[in-house]
Order: C-alpha cells, then sequence, then structure tokens
C-alpha cells in the first residue's frame, strides 16, 4: 500500500481528502501544520508528498525545500489558491513536480498520485543507462553522472530528460512532452515545463558539448556528439 504525507490545516478538506485517497486503498498521514509533518517525514516513509502552500508554523514551501534536501526522488504536489499563480511557479523553482488547485477534484488528485507511482515502479524496473555527452543517465535510479560525481534528480526531470535523450538531435515539440509528462496541454503547464529545462541547462553544463536548444513555438532540441 502506497503511503502519502498530507498537509492540510483546513481540518474538514483534509479529513475528506484523506478519506477519499483511503477508499483508493493509499495509506494517508494528514497533518495541520507543516512542523508535525517536518516531524513525520524524519522519521516516517513515504512514495508521495501532497503540501498545501498556505501552512502554519511551517509554510508549505519552506516544508518542500526540506524535503527535498532529503529526498531529491518523492514526488511532491503542491496544493495552491487558484488564484496564485506565482506560488505554482515557486513550487517548481524549489523542486516541486506538480500542482493541484483549490477546489479540487479528488479523480484528478488521484489520477496525479496514480501517474507518479506507476512511473516510480516502471522506472525503478529499468536498469538501462544511457550516455549523453560525457555523463550517465540512470533514469531507474534518477542520477546524471560527471566525472564520478552524481546528481540526484527528480521524476519531473528524469522523465524529461529522458524525452530528449531518447530524441536527441531531433526537434521534441512542446505539446508533444506536455501531453507525455504532464497529461495535458495548457499556458501554464509550458511554463512550468520552462522551469524544468532549466534547471536541466544547469544539470548537464559541465559538458561544453551538450546543449538544450528552444526552438521558438515548436519545442526543444537536445544537442550531443
Amino acid at each position: 500500500m502506497s503511503k502519502i504525507l498530507y498537509v492540510e490545516d483546513d481540518e474538514t478538506l483534509g479529513f475528506l481528502t484523506r478519506d477519499s485517497l483511503e477508499q483508493e486503498d493509499f495509506h494517508v498521514d494528514h497533518f495541520l501544520d507543516g512542523e508535525v509533518a517536518k516531524k513525520a517525514f524524519k522519521t516516517g516513509s513515504y512514495d508521495i508528498c501532497i503540501i498545501d502552500v498556505m501552512l502554519p508554523k511551517l509554510d508549505g514551501f519552506n516544508l518542500a525545500e526540506y524535503i527535498r534536501s532529503k529526498n531529491t526522488q518523492i514526488p511532491i504536489i503542491f496544493v495552491t489558491a487558484k488564484s496564485l499563480q506565482e506560488d505554482k511557479l515557486k513550487g517548481l523553482k524549489i523542486g516541486a513536480d506538480d500542482y493541484i488547485t483549490k477546489p479540487f477534484n479528488i479523480e484528478e488528485l488521484v489520477l496525479k498520485i496514480n501517474i507518479f507511482l506507476k512511473r516510480k515502479y516502471i522506472n525503478a524496473d529499468d536498469p538501462k543507462i544511457q550516455k549523453v555527452g560525457k555523463y550517465e543517465f540512470d533514469l531507474a535510479n534518477l542520477t546524471l553522472t560527471y566525472d564520478g560525481q552524481s546528481i540526484k534528480m527528480t521524476q519531473r526531470e528524469g522523465e524529461l530528460l529522458h524525452e530528449l535523450v531518447v530524441k536527441r538531435n531531433q526537434v521534441v515539440k512542446r505539446k508533444t512532452l506536455l501531453e507525455k509528462i504532464w497529461g495535458k496541454e495548457d499556458y501554464f503547464l509550458g511554463r512550468s515545463m520552462d522551469v524544468f529545462i532549466s534547471r536541466l541547462r544547469k544539470h548537464i553544463s559541465q559538458d561544453d558539448t551538450l546543449q538544450i536548444e528552444n526552438i521558438h513555438g515548436v519545442g526543444f532540441r537536445l544537442k550531443c556528439p
């Protein structure tokens, strides 16, 4: 049974969400503030985190930063207010993998959770290591290794790099990437993807033969020898 760390200070919403997720056979630990959730993460073992941005004692951004500093691979989904678009980008820059806006449909949340968990198990079964310039890219373990030094990647970073590596030196359309990795295409998800592209550029910056080109209005191309 997959275990979820869920942090939401609205007790009614938290109870309803937890109950709905438990009916889908998830184990859910629900916490009302960021400090308690932080302590639970230190001692517990979780498969995915769902974190509201506005929390007492320790806000969702600081909690996510802590979680990401301890575990680079666990999926993090932020819950944001619909009107606060800047919260979504800030969360993604911190290291979140996705977001869902209030009020949300429980079916949409369950779909997001299952997508992450399914990909996690697929990746775990794939031992293939690919050469990317002077790097070794291990999708199964979400690592990128250069000169013996490994970078731990988030799941979304790994998925995005994988799609670019498979089509290296070819243009991959934005629409294709958004639909395959994020599940749909829209303006804000496109901006979210740009955040992940920026992260990937930093990850591969030690090899000057590699470049992720932005083909304006079309997509991206990984230039690779």
